[in-house]
């Protein structure tokens, strides 16, 4: 493949809901531009861009691939996203090294919840954004019914593109078209006519600015409209060198924008990392500025690490072709570097800048991973580190408290997926499991106990008495003395405190953390020869068991707090949810597009799996985010299981 100049480049990402087709669209463009001989199908596993083993396993994408389809002289980048929701950082990558976001819709099926969340993704970005109605082929098809809904759902911006250009489509432009240019937006109002050029370059700038949404229809099973299509993306897709400047940041820390072109200093962005066990990482990036050679070295602004480039290619799905160069404006892969992840930017040096790294969303299901191996630890740690490289939107954290390693990710698709990559890859099986809650102990009442410690075994005894009074407290641990007339001698007192605090790690009831009390050592005994530091920590701790145990102990959960944004119809199985899970609700906004916010209160221990359940409730279109709020009392009923759960534990 010949490298191209930014003027016959266009990067265009294919979103849209899972099965819509668009995997075979690209299959399609290839077919038609005869890079293959023979179409490949997404159920035989033999695409192009769906060539990882796990996506011919499960039959549909998992990561974000790019594949080039050379057309009329020009290159055009199709940039294969996910459909699947759990997969959402994926496509926030692949949007970001776009100039040109097309919709894929299944004619057979209308709009469904990835349709939506396609173009919501595609105002965030403010991504020139195009329809494709797919599929066209099937029986009982009505495309005249799929564009109403899509306008009805989308708004009037929405039109048919067909090359010519319909009379009653012209018409239909006209207003959209007037509002790109302040001159013929005048012209508009006095009732003059557009000339041919006017028209053609106020369509283009209106599709630049989102102002119209063209929508083309094609079927890339049998291949009909897919070169009328790819004519569309030559014809209305903006160039590289005319997206909107990218803002940055440069070695100063000061905003600055850039622009897309060749005679400037070099600026990349990694927006893709493949980890791959064999070949090592290939960091797949996008040209933004100046020009990348083979051979030289670079620098990246956020490692702040020197990087030598060696291999590059230009990838199309697995299949590799070597180039020695790329410019401005083309995607392109390099192979082995030691300090760049995704979302890094490579530069000179001497003009250091920094891209704003890729949005990726919080993780909303966190699940255990335990290995079925002992001794597997170490390699789960190992491979999850680099599966992170691959895909930056999960997270790897290790509870000291509960010590698990847990995984946090936008659903159990994904969760699933990484626990099998994690055995296809690094020869690791695990268990997924739920996390631990680190529940908290604490006291209701008061106590005053003695701890007394004698033991006498021939030689120098062990002896040591503390009188302690136990309250609870607004802070963790409180710790004074009242010790008169030297009954505890001062230099034990440190020792009485230490043993205190080593207790609290474990408290009476269940073996949690123990936290608000107050202890106050007041009298005590000791003996000249047998008393040491040991013997009033042991008798500190004595006490400690006896004094809260009699003092009215009780558990404590985390509380959560949550904020859910769903669609106006799905409110009340929200609402009665969250009573279910021992929730409150503590208000709602509304939000944009019909949508409200409900901030609620819940406990952790009921929260679970929410992610799952949420999007089944909703259709996949609600989503919510949580964190820790405060701890609060366990129920007594739930707390004797707690409890008795914790014994049986102890008891294995």
């Amino acid at each position: 493949m010949k490298g191209y100049a930014s003027d016959n480049i266009r990067n265009v990402a294919l979103v849209g809901h899972g099965g819509c087709g668009k995997t075979t669209l690209i299959e399609a463009g290839l077919f038609a531009t005869g890079v293959v001989n023979r179409m490949g199908k997404v159920e035989d596993g033999n695409t192009v861009s769906d060539y990882d083993k796990m996506e011919i396993e499960k039959g549909y994408s998992i990561s974000t691939s790019v594949a080039p389809v050379e057309w009329k002289k020009a290159k055009i980048n199709f940039i294969d996203t996910p459909g699947y929701f759990d997969f959402i950082g994926e496509v926030n990558s692949g949007l970001r090294a776009s100039e040109g976001a097309v919709i894929v819709v299944d004619a057979s099926a209308g709009i469904q919840v990835g349709t939506e969340k396609a173009w919501k993704s595609c105002k965030q970005y403010s991504m020139p954004t195009f329809f494709l109605i797919n599929k066209i082929d099937k029986e009982n098809v009505e495309v005249d019914q799929v564009i109403s809904d899509l306008q009805a759902k989308f708004g009037s911006s929405l039109v048919q593109l067909t090359d010519p250009i319909a009379d009653d489509v012209k018409e239909a432009l006209m207003e959209a078209i007037a509002e790109s240019d302040e001159e013929l937006l005048e012209k508009y109002f006095a009732g003059e006519a557009f000339t041919d050029a006017e028209f053609s370059n106020g369509l283009l700038k209106g599709v630049a600015a989102g102002n119209i949404v063209p929508v083309i229809t094609a079927s890339a099973a049998d291949g009909r409209g897919v070169k009328e299509f790819m004519d569309m993306l030559l014809k209305y897709v903006p160039l590289p060198k005319d997206h909107p400047a990218y803002k940055a940041t440069d070695a100063k820390e000061e905003e600055i924008e850039v622009k897309c072109l060749e005679a400037a200093p070099l600026s990349a962005f990694v927006f893709k990392t493949i980890a791959d066990p064999f070949v090592g990482k290939i960091s797949i990036m996008k040209v933004i500025s100046g020009k990348i050679t083979a051979g030289t070295e670079v620098y990246n602004s956020k490692t702040e690490k020197n990087e030598k480039i060696g291999a590059m290619f230009y990838l199309r799905g697995k299949h590799q072709e070597e180039t020695s160069s790329a410019a401005a404006g083309d995607i392109v892969a390099v192979s082995k570097l030691q300090h760049t992840q995704t979302g890094d930017t490579l530069c000179e040096k001497a003009h250091s800048i920094k891209y704003p790294a890729v949005e990726f969303p919080e993780p909303s299901l966190f699940m255990a991973v335990e290995p079925k191996a002992k001794g597997d630890e170490e390699k789960i740690s190992s491979g999850l580190h680099k599966l992170m490289e691959e895909d930056p939107s999960f997270i790897m954290t290790r509870n000291t408290e509960t010590h698990q390693t847990l995984i946090g990710g936008q659903g159990d698709i994904q969760i699933g997926i990484i626990c099998a990559k994690l055995k296809e890859k690094f020869g690791v099986a695990v268990n997924m499991v739920d996390q631990k809650i680190a529940y908290r102990e604490t006291i209701k009442g008061s106590s005053d106990v003695q701890g007394k410690h004698k033991k006498q075994s021939g030689g120098a005894g062990q002896y040591g008495d503390v009188h302690i009074r136990f309250s609870p407290s607004q802070e963790d641990f409180e710790f004074a003395e009242a010790v008169v007339g030297g009954s505890v001698p001062r230099q034990y007192i440190p020792a009485v405190e230490k043993g205190l605090r080593e207790c609290l790690e474990k408290g009476v009831l269940a073996g949690f953390p123990v936290v608000h009390i107050k202890a106050v050592l007041y009298d005590g005994s000791y003996h000249d020869v047998d008393s040491n530091e040991m013997a009033f920590k042991v008798a500190a701790s004595l006490a400690f068991k006896k004094g809260i145990a009699e003092a009215k102990p009780i558990l404590l959960e985390p509380i959560m707090h949550v904020e859910i944004v769903v669609p106006d119809e799905y409110m009340g199985d929200i609402m009665g949810d969250m009573n279910k899970r021992r929730g409150k609700i503590l208000g709602m906004e509304p939000q944009a597009g019909g949508e409200q916010k409900v901030m609620a209160e819940a406990p952790m221990a009921e929260m679970f799996k929410y992610a799952i359940i949420l999007r089944s409730m909703t259709q996949a279109r609600g989503t919510f985010t949580m964190k820790f709020d405060r701890y609060e009392e366990v129920p007594m009923h739930l707390a004797e299981r707690i409890i008795s759960e914790a014994a049986v534990k102890h008891e294995d």
